[in-house]
């Protein structure tokens, strides 16, 4: 397969990769060069503006690939993310994870911005401070001003690291939309089983759903809603990432916090081998990122103060490496697996500007600190002088 004369095996060149991207984004989309504009974005910095700002990050559990996405044969997979977001974004198309490539401990590392080195599958906090900590004890936010919403798999002890000087007390709420929804069913699955899966990496590692009087507080006491209404609303849906989303949502209407971070995760079908499923989770992700920026929009607390970020925790296995399984799993750590994108619109961000310069995934806490206002002590990534 030949993709804009190039053969397929160039997704082994991560330079390529980064290059393809900016053609196809350019062809499509008609975004420009960032090197050939002035450095640095129209960001103010001032004590009343970073009082009003809001960030939102958006992370791909899982990723996707170039095939089902940037390139020819996969655009009509992601019609929002090219033709309504990346026209308003600064795009980044050569973002790498040199980091260990499991859900929960990469999205650990994207949110301390070190490369966390613990088991994926084991329930702990990250040992470094997350942005979160960072952003609560430096500007002296209440707990309520920043929240995660991720898949409940491991993810529990996301929003709070373990390094004495931080937590506990400095972290942020964590919601698993899918233990709010054991909960409210009081263990009965009440055909809700397509939104209850919990894993489809391995079967060695499917843990019970949890949710009781903990999660029930937090449906009345943060989301204020009944079980009843959480339940009616739950039987509409098709996916977890629905779940998900209707719960953000709520957080911004009932919370309006600073800070809030989702992690979707219903491309990791990819895992169970059905390619169909795959691509329709790629599509459903490209709908509710769009959604939620639409809301964004149509919120006061939100619209015109609020800088969204989209990026995968990694990406997929190449077609042709020895060892791996193509869209399937994410083994190898080739460049397809490793080499992904981020944008970022909104507040503060030059649109419709595509930048070909290599960053880290651990570079976002540093950016989010410097557009914030605190210091990433700790994290090893550098701020992103582009988004700055």
């Amino acid at each position: 397969m030949a993709i804009h004369g190039r053969s397929s095996f160039d997704l082994f060149d991560p330079r390529l990769l980064s290059l393809n991207r900016r053609e196809f984004l350019r062809d499509i989309a008609g975004m420009a060069l960032g090197s050939a504009l002035v450095s640095g974005s129209p960001f103010l910095h001032g004590q009343t503006i970073r009082q009003k700002r809001k960030v939102i990050v958006v992370t791909f559990g899982g990723g996707a690939r170039d095939q089902e996405t940037f390139a020819p044969e996969g655009q009509a997979n992601i019609p929002h993310l090219l033709q309504e977001l990346a026209p308003q974004s600064s795009f980044f198309t050569h973002m790498t994870n040199q980091g260990i490539l499991g859900h929960y401990v990469a999205t650990a590392s994207l949110i301390t911005g070190v490369y966390e080195t613990f088991n994926n599958f084991s329930a702990v906090p990250p040992a470094n401070p997350t942005a979160f900590e960072y952003f609560r004890k430096d500007l002296r936010r209440p707990a309520s001003n920043t929240w995660v919403v991720a898949p409940s798999n491991g993810f529990n002890r996301i929003g709070e690291s373990d390094y004495r000087s931080y937590g506990p007390g400095f972290g942020a709420g964590v919601i698993l939309p899918k233990h709010l929804l054991s909960a409210a069913t009081r263990g009965k699955v009440d055909n809700l089983d397509h939104i209850l899966r919990d894993n489809y990496e391995t079967p060695l590692f499917t843990p019970v759903l949890g949710g009781g009087e903990v999660e029930l507080q937090q449906l009345e006491n943060v989301l204020k809603l009944s079980v009843e209404d959480f339940m009616s609303h739950a039987r509409t849906l098709s996916s977890p990432d629905e779940l998900s989303l209707y719960v953000v949502k709520q957080l911004m209407r009932q919370q309006s916090p600073s800070f809030l971070w989702l992690t979707m995760h219903d491309i990791d079908v990819a895992h169970t081998g059905a390619y169909s499923l795959y691509v329709e989770a790629i599509q459903r992700t490209d709908r509710l990122c769009a959604d939620l920026w639409k809301a964004v929009q149509n919120d006061p607390e939100y619209a015109g103060n609020t800088t969204m970020f989209i990026l995968p925790d990694f990406g997929r296995d190449a077609d042709f490496v020895a060892g791996g399984n193509g869209f399937q799993h994410h083994r190898t750590g080739d460049p397809a697996s490793r080499t992904t994108w981020m944008m970022a619109l909104g507040a503060g961000v030059r649109q419709g500007v595509v930048y070909d310069r290599a960053v880290q995934s651990i570079d976002l806490v540093p950016t989010l600190g410097s557009l914030m206002g605190f210091t990433a002590g700790r994290a090893q990534g550098a701020p992103i002088r582009e988004l700055l």
